[in-house]
């Protein structure tokens, strides 16, 4: 398949199509973007060795335009001096090699045309690569979050499948029933003496509060009456 060809072929296409239809849209995509990748590079060189040969076309033009001022000088001396025949030949050569500057002048607007499609042509191509590859960037990133999805949806069943969940239950359990046994300790057990002190004095603020409410209820009772 030729460059050009190739190259109508990637233009035209509908990446989001081809894309639709493949079996594997990411490995599709990487064929794609390494065929328009090559062809880029083919058009870029094709496309320097037309610039090259264009140069090489100024300077022989550039020498037969020379050439064309030489054999012009070289008529009026003749004609100058007499020698008419002589000015003759110099025009003859004068001609030829006008001849050949127009073949040129021509021969180069058609190698700047050709370098100017060229260059069309890898402005159109850099955009369809850009958007080939922007399409790539996306794919991948789809492709690793639905992974990860993936993995994590996977991991939640293994976990709820799993005996997991039942070993922490009954690690809890555990746990509460070393929290009852704890309190049951001291269960019964006679008090010491100095819990008993301790009891004691606690006794002894609760009688002092309950004396100090029948002494204010009594007074109050008092005035009422006095009342």
């Amino acid at each position: 398949m030729g460059i050009f060809t190739r190259f109508r072929d990637i233009v035209s296409s509908n990446i989001n199509s081809m894309l639709d239809k493949a079996e594997d849209p990411e490995k599709m995509l990487k064929l794609m973007i390494r065929e328009m990748e090559d062809t880029l590079i083919e058009i870029k060189s094709a496309c320097a060795g037309v610039m090259a040969a264009g140069k090489r076309i100024e300077r022989e033009l550039e020498g037969t335009r020379s050439r064309v001022e030489y054999w012009q000088g070289k008529a009026a001396l003749a004609v100058s001096k007499g020698r008419d025949d002589l000015a003759r030949d110099a025009l003859v050569e004068k001609r030829r090699y006008t001849e050949k500057a127009e073949s040129l002048q021509r021969e180069l607007k058609e190698h700047q045309v050709l370098v100017a499609q060229y260059q069309d042509d890898m402005v159109q191509l850099e955009q369809k690569l850009g958007g080939a590859r922007e399409k790539q960037r996306t794919l991948v990133q789809r492709h690793i979050h639905a992974r990860r999805q993936k993995q994590a949806q996977e991991e939640i069943r293994r976990i709820e499948n799993s005996e997991a969940i039942f070993k922490f239950e009954e690690f809890e359990n555990r746990i509460e029933r070393m929290e009852a046994e704890a309190d049951l300790v001291n269960f019964g057990r006679n008090k010491t003496t100095e819990q008993e002190l301790d009891a004691l004095i606690v006794d002894e603020d609760i009688e002092n509060e309950l004396q100090n409410i029948k002494s204010s209820l009594s007074k109050d009772s008092q005035q009422m009456t006095q009342s």
